[in-house]
């Protein structure tokens, strides 16, 4: 299945135009060798008002089926992608998050500072990614093999999730 998908990068400096979003541009190709179909790109600012209302606009009216963020996870005080996106899913899934989390950490212990959270709104699964291209590929990666059986079982799966 070819699933919608937005990506939705947090930085007041690329929406104000003051540096190129290189994140998102590589996260759209590197989704797009996995398949997806990015449908939506979108900068926004740090402001947790604006990000939630374009994770609604994406989930509720465009009907993307995977909404990825990208920066204003850490501990700055702009930093509220995660606030954002808990102002809008119906349910965390903080397995995902926290392998992101325990990948990174292979790599720097700053890592551990990432309050990047995944979860579910509707029919909709939303990923929070870090704002450094690396950053949000070693996590994307950290977490790719789930994501497709994670959209099916949001969109209604009946099937069984044993792996006997």
């Amino acid at each position: 299945m070819s699933w919608k998908v937005a990506i939705v990068t947090v930085s007041d400096r690329c929406s104000l135009g003051e540096r190129e979003d290189l994140t998102g541009a590589k996260l759209k190709s590197l989704l797009q060798e996995e398949g997806y179909r990015i449908i939506d790109l979108r900068i926004v600012p740090d402001e947790r008002d604006r990000i939630s209302e374009v994770l609604r606009e994406l989930c509720d009216t465009v009907g993307c089926d995977l909404v990825i963020t990208n920066g204003g996870t850490g501990v700055s005080p702009r930093d509220v992608t995660p606030e954002a996106t808990k102002d809008v899913i119906d349910r965390e899934i903080p397995g995902m998050a926290e392998a992101m989390r325990a990948e990174s950490l292979r790599k720097t212990p700053y890592a551990m500072l990432s309050r990047a959270i995944v979860g579910v709104r509707g029919k909709s699964l939303i990923i929070n990614l870090p704002g450094s291209p690396s950053g949000a590929v070693e996590n994307f990666m950290a977490i790719r093999v789930s994501i497709p059986h994670a959209l099916e079982k949001i969109q209604g799966d009946p099937s069984e999730c044993s792996r006997d």
